[in-house]
């Protein structure tokens, strides 16, 4: 009878070794049916997590190694997250992150109260939304895998994923370009596409999230035609109307500060009535097309 060897990691953050268990290979198996039996039977101790045994939740994911096929199936935890026991690891870091991702903020509906979308524009975050957060992309990435001080400030592929699916709804009006450079570190990521290749639903993750992204905060803060294009606005827009207001002065007890001298010459400047008025320069979501962007045409990247 044809036999598998199974090499499972055991033990905890203090510690821990390689243990083998020989079993009778069975037609139709997937490695968690063989971690299950090794459970059933030589190690009911064996900690691992696991849901649906269907490859759609996620849960099961671990490092693994099976090349050459005659030799021992290699499972161990996933390396980037602080090992619990066993296969089992702490993978609360992504849920952490999850919490800094503004919510859809949709526009305002139609006047009879309906929200109207051409299909096109639905099917473009289609492909994010088939994610099972199993954190593979996360485990294999250099940038946290190697660098555990770097988990601070780079949220990862997952949540770059999470990003654009909101950026590519048609109904978003939210502005994520700053939280995306300076809270999550889209910028350190280096395009190794090791996420894209692990990736069990097949994302394009790199070319078709991590790269739109990038080019969006490129835009809003580096662009010179989008900078020129901001001045202009805010020299033709609303705020021409500021020095008259600033003349007649504030509403009594209203408690409006004066307004400033704006320092491209372009009249005075009201202050910023929220954190959304661009205090660093980095634009709005109304300066630039927000439009989200797929690169399927650019596998190179």
């Amino acid at each position: 009878m044809a036999e598998v060897t199974m090499r499972v990691w055991r033990g905890d953050d203090g510690g821990g070794a390689f243990s083998d268990y020989v079993l009778p290979a069975v037609e139709g198996e997937v490695v968690l049916d063989v971690i299950h039996r090794i459970q059933a039977g030589p190690a009911p101790d064996l900690a691992c997590r696991w849901n649906c045994k269907a490859g759609k939740c996620g849960s099961c994911s671990a490092d693994m190694d099976s090349l050459p096929a005659d030799d021992p199936v290699v499972v161990a935890p996933l390396r980037t997250f602080p090992l619990i026991r066993d296969l089992v690891t702490d993978v609360s870091f992504n849920y952490e992150m999850a919490r800094r991702v503004p919510p859809l903020a949709p526009r305002a509906p139609e006047p009879d109260g309906t929200y109207r979308m051409m299909q096109i524009d639905i099917e473009r975050g289609q492909e994010f939304r088939k994610c099972i957060e199993c954190f593979m992309c996360q485990n294999v990435c250099h940038v946290i895998r190697d660098h555990e001080e770097n988990k601070a400030r780079f949220a990862g592929p997952r949540l770059f994923i999470r990003v654009m699916e909101l950026e590519s709804h048609p109904l978003d009006t939210d502005d994520r370009r700053q939280m995306l450079r300076q809270q999550m570190g889209v910028g350190m990521c280096n395009i190794t596409k090791c996420c894209t290749e692990v990736c069990p639903e097949h994302i394009r993750i790199t070319d078709n999230a991590i790269i739109p992204l990038k080019e969006r905060v490129i835009d809003a803060s580096y662009d010179p035609f989008t900078w020129l294009g901001r001045r202009i606005r805010r020299r033709n827009g609303p705020r021409a109307a500021a020095p008259a207001a600033a003349n007649a002065g504030p509403a009594p007890g209203a408690g409006t500060p004066p307004a400033a001298p704006s320092p491209d010459g372009g009249g005075v400047r009201t202050p910023a009535a929220s954190g959304r008025d661009d205090p660093d320069g980095a634009g709005s979501a109304r300066d630039i097309d927000t439009s989200p962007a797929t690169r399927a045409d650019d596998p190179a990247g």
